[in-house]
């Protein structure tokens, strides 16, 4: 079976160190935090930029400073940067990234409600936007669904050229306003986009794990991190990013397959 890649999610926008002292802010903490994770077997880093104190950022120079010091310590491993930013930022806010030389990053498919009064905006129109943009540099997407109509616009747009081969989704499940994470609601996502895709989950919260298993299973892979999770099991806070790495690998490995290298994973993903 297909070597199975890890993607790590190692700081996010929402998550403190309040609520875990793991979370990473500065750049060093980020390089070491996915230097930690590639050691256990990560072979992608999805990044978020925050400032020294923790807050969210889209500047620039902010992300170029984080991506430049985690490829000191990790050479050549895959950095994904988010184009979703943070909550309330603009479309462009959340493009000022993609001014970068980065080769793969993060394309939204649809509006999600993030509970209460939180939505995420991605309008058609944000999203034709930010393929073409990402097109025109050869960026490489992967296409974050959280509901199955975020399956169908994608789609949609891939039927149009506006979204281009090769596609790889990630399922992300178990947000409050979203598709929740059961084995249900991912083999229905899982079904939906065509044989020749790729696709991976991203479980947030207590679905991380659930999640990872179904997908190990099915041939997919797997996104962890404390971004999505900060715990290793219930109640138990994870020690760093790379404790949660490490188990996914473990449950891997449990299943008979092995875990994607860097070159692999550009394999993969029709990235060489």
């Amino acid at each position: 079976m297909t070597p199975c890649i890890i993607t790590c999610a190692i700081t996010g926008a929402e998550v403190t160190k309040e609520m875990n002292p793991a979370v990473p802010y500065t750049a060093k903490e980020m390089a070491l935090a996915a230097y930690e994770a590639m050691k256990e077997g990560a072979s992608v880093i999805h990044l978020h930029a925050r400032t020294d104190d923790g807050k969210p950022t889209s500047n620039p120079t902010r992300f170029q400073e984080i991506i430049d010091e985690i490829h000191s310590l990790c050479g050549n491993i895959i950095v994904q940067v988010t184009t979703g930013g943070a909550l309330g930022m603009t479309f462009e806010q959340r493009s000022q990234v993609l001014s970068l030389p980065v080769e793969m990053a993060t394309l939204d498919c649809g509006t999600v409600n993030f509970g209460y009064d939180d939505y995420f905006v991605n309008t058609e129109n944000d999203i034709i936007k930010f393929a073409n943009l990402m097109n025109e540099k050869g960026i490489h997407y992967e296409l974050e669904c959280f509901d199955k109509g975020h399956v169908d616009m994608a789609l949609m747009l891939h039927r149009k050229g506006v979204i281009r081969d090769p596609m790889h989704f990630s399922f992300v499940l178990g947000v409050r306003g979203g598709m929740t994470g059961e084995e249900r609601d991912f083999l229905f996502l899982k079904d939906s986009i065509p044989s020749n895709a790729t696709f991976s989950v991203a479980g947030i919260g207590r679905y991380e794990f659930s999640l990872a298993e179904h997908s190990i299973r099915h041939g997919g892979h797997v996104r962890c991190g404390l971004e999505d999770n900060l715990y290793l099991e219930k109640g138990v806070l994870a020690k760093s990013n790379a404790e949660l790495v490490r188990k996914v690998k473990q449950m891997i490995l449990s299943h008979g397959r092995s875990v994607a290298t860097i070159e692999e994973a550009r394999k993969i993903l029709n990235m060489e």
